[in-house]
């Protein structure tokens, strides 16, 4: 079982964004961001940011240099910060809406938009 890092955002208790990713077993020199959320409330205050730099940092120091997420192809939002945050979409094997992804990667139907970043 891979070790889990969680990365939280809080103030005065309350909890406004994690980040949940882990060092790949697999692949020695990569990282895996497996779920992040961000209190719609309070987006647009670099939350989300801050959660990605603080794992970036963890991985860093881990000595590895790639990390890699996933998302729907029908979360726009997603796919636009991914961007943002420097991560390339990977080629997959088909076009939607522009956006290259992989078919069934989450099993029959369930497409995904793969990232990754190279961390320097």
């Amino acid at each position: 079982m891979p070790c889990l890092n969680c990365f939280v955002a809080e103030k005065d208790g309350e909890i406004f964004g994690f980040l949940i990713g882990f060092l790949s077993q697999t692949h020695p020199n990569e990282a895996y961001i497996h779920f992040v959320g961000v209190n719609p409330a309070v987006r647009k205050q670099s939350i989300g940011k801050q959660l990605y730099n603080k794992f970036f940092d963890m991985v860093k120091t881990n000595n590895r240099q790639i990390v890699r997420c996933v998302t729907s192809p029908v979360n726009k939002t997603s796919i636009a910060y991914h961007t943002r945050m420097g991560f390339n979409i990977e080629e997959g094997d088909k076009l939607i809406d522009g956006i290259s992804i992989t078919s069934d990667y989450d099993g029959p139907d369930q497409n995904r938009v793969l990232f990754v970043k190279q961390l320097t």
